[in-house]
């Protein structure tokens, strides 16, 4: 892409569009550059991979119908090598899908036909969130819930002092919850601490991000240890009962 860009509020970011339909990659790729990053696009699943390990991007935009490769498995094998924030993008209004997408390690989605605007928007909401450094060891920080150990500073998960690798977005619903043991947090009270008071769309992706959380804690949804169900409310953290 060679737009200059205006009005940069993202500066610094680089972003790969990965999308079949060349129009739309384009239109993507201009907004992201108006924006102030750098863009990047390519329009099949093989061609996303190879300029992921080639640009590092910051940031990715995956079509979930690509030829070559579908978004899952480019997603799947993207988070092997890749902490970039991914943004899922489907024609389809089918929540399987995007419970999919959202399993293999996507943070966000948004269903065609969509706004450029709004996923700009989503982007720069994401990059408010602070970025994870590596720590090899918990500090004086970390909020110890049992056997868990959350590092808010260092952005590090222990489970029984063995690391847990969770994405970005995992991370930032943990540190939310055990940053307030005790209180019950609504689905959308996690919104506003995660993807900011602005962010609009299916409250439930939270929901998901949960179901991550206790695969990866080995938390039992239906007898949890470290992320509770309230009902009628959301989650806390706490033994469940």
């Amino acid at each position: 892409m060679q737009s200059v860009p205006t009005s940069p509020t993202t500066p610094g970011v680089r972003a790969l569009v990965v999308e079949d339909e060349v129009h739309m990659a384009r239109l993507i790729g201009s907004y992201l550059e108006r924006a102030g990053m750098e863009a990047h696009v390519v329009h099949d699943g093989p061609s996303g991979l190879e300029a992921a390990r080639e640009v590092d991007p910051d940031v990715v935009v995956l079509d979930l119908g690509l030829p070559g490769m579908d978004g899952i498995e480019v997603c799947r094998q993207l988070r092997t090598f890749s902490d970039a924030y991914v943004v899922m993008v489907t024609a389809r209004d089918d929540e399987v899908d995007t419970l999919i997408g959202l399993s293999v390690g996507a943070d966000d989605y948004l269903t065609k036909p969509f706004s450029p605007r709004e996923l700009v928007a989503r982007i720069q909401v994401m990059f408010r969130r602070p970025r994870r450094p590596t720590h090899p060891e918990p500090t004086d920080h970390a909020v110890n819930v049992g056997r868990l150990a959350v590092d808010p500073v260092g952005r590090e998960v222990w489970l029984d002092q063995e690391p847990v690798h969770l994405t970005r977005t995992e991370f930032d619903v943990l540190a939310a919850l055990a940053g307030n043991p005790r209180m019950a947090f609504s689905r959308r009270q996690l919104i506003d601490a995660v993807w900011g008071p602005e962010w609009v769309g299916d409250e439930h992706l939270v929901d998901v991000h949960v179901g991550h959380l206790r695969r990866k804690l080995g938390d039992d949804a239906t007898d949890p240890v470290f992320v509770r169900t309230v009902r009628g409310v959301g989650y806390r953290m706490g033994p469940g009962a």
